[in-house]
């Protein structure tokens, strides 16, 4: 049988990195109105997804938004994610309030250490846009309509906006050597994809309709 996925990328949150990512989002201006704009989305999505009461947020990374799913007052938050040190930051790290009301879990998108139908909800922010294999694309959606019993919330980079063209553009220019972790999908195929994993397509959400690459879906399952 053969082992769990593991990616490249996923090896380097050791507790450096962890706290590098705690503070990356609140680095500048310009990170900051991106977190807002993170927010505004996730909020709206979740409302679309009819505000669920026990959600799965994986992966949490440092807890960025532990707070913003705390707003909820009876919601139970499953912190969870592959690091076992972007756990242990996120605990000491978000508010202790906030911190309370999370139960932290260690575990892979790719094999969830949870029953079928577990949550109501998985928030998703920033994976899969690191999945440039279709199939382990497929495992992680298929492991999410397995423990989700009605909707996933989801971000990834999408084509057919401006930054994209523009990142297509410069890839030709520079050589293809190395590891890349980071893959721009086309619409089409990313939304075939959440329909072969069990899913409708409630909405959609752009962080800066025909400029920027990151668009929310909320998905509910059939």
């Amino acid at each position: 049988m053969a082992g769990p996925i593991k990616l490249d990328f996923s090896e380097k949150y050791d507790d450096q990195h962890a706290q590098k990512y705690l503070r990356k989002h609140q680095e500048g201006p310009s990170r900051r109105l991106s977190h807002w704009r993170d927010e505004q989305l996730a909020r709206k999505a979740l409302t679309l997804a009819g505000e669920p009461g026990l959600v799965l947020d994986l992966p949490c990374g440092a807890g960025r938004f532990w707070p913003l799913l705390a707003e909820k007052h009876n919601r139970v938050i499953i912190g969870a994610d592959n690091s076992e040190s972007m756990l242990k930051t996120a605990m000491q790290a978000q508010p202790a309030d906030v911190v309370k009301r999370v139960q932290p879990l260690h575990t892979s998108a790719f094999d969830i250490a949870l029953p079928d139908n577990a949550v109501d909800s998985i928030f998703c922010m920033r994976l899969l846009h690191h999945i440039g294999e279709a199939e382990h694309r497929l495992t992680i959606l298929r492991e999410f309509e397995r423990v989700t019993r009605d909707s996933v919330i989801v971000s990834l980079w999408v084509d057919g906006n401006f930054k994209a063209w523009k990142r297509k553009r410069a890839e030709k220019r520079r050589s293809q050597e190395g590891y890349q972790n980071r893959f721009v999908l086309p619409v089409a195929t990313v939304e075939k994809e959440f329909k072969q994993a069990g899913f409708r397509i409630q909405e959609h959400l752009d962080f800066l309709p025909f400029y920027a690459m990151w668009r929310v879906y909320v998905l509910r399952k059939r």
